[in-house]
């Protein structure tokens, strides 16, 4: 049996590539580590996302933000001050999201790349001062 240590990076499909390193870069704060004429290889924290160019690649559509529970997705862990930032962030850019959905010990909050891929931000809440 192998013992995978962690994820070291994904790759995403995408029709625009300059588009999209716009978003990754602009809205999610990633930075660029490499690019390759069909392809962006993105840095975040201690992981990776591959932008692959895929010109006739249909944008998924708004029903996957609508319902986004259970549906294929990546998530990226944010603080819960950012969480708070992303949510007014995605309105004044008007990027599809879903409302925050509370789990507990954190929120999620489901939204679409310009190419319809649908990503999830993480935010756990802090712990109360003992």
């Amino acid at each position: 049996m192998l013992r995978v240590r962690r994820l070291d990076h994904f790759g995403v499909d995408v029709a625009d590539l300059e588009r999209a390193e716009r978003f990754y870069t602009g809205v999610l704060g990633m930075t660029v580590r490499m690019r390759l004429p069909d392809q962006v290889l993105l840095r975040h924290g201690d992981g990776g996302v591959a932008l692959f160019l895929k010109p006739d690649r249909a944008p998924g559509g708004l029903d996957q933000v609508k319902d986004p529970l259970g549906k294929s997705h990546h998530a990226f862990e944010v603080s819960w001050d950012d969480l708070q930032v992303a949510r007014r962030l995605f309105a004044e850019r008007e990027i599809p999201h879903h409302a925050l959905i509370d789990w507990g010990d954190h929120d999620c909050l489901y939204f679409l790349d310009p190419d319809g891929n649908l990503l999830e931000l993480v935010g756990y809440r802090p712990s109360p001062a003992a």
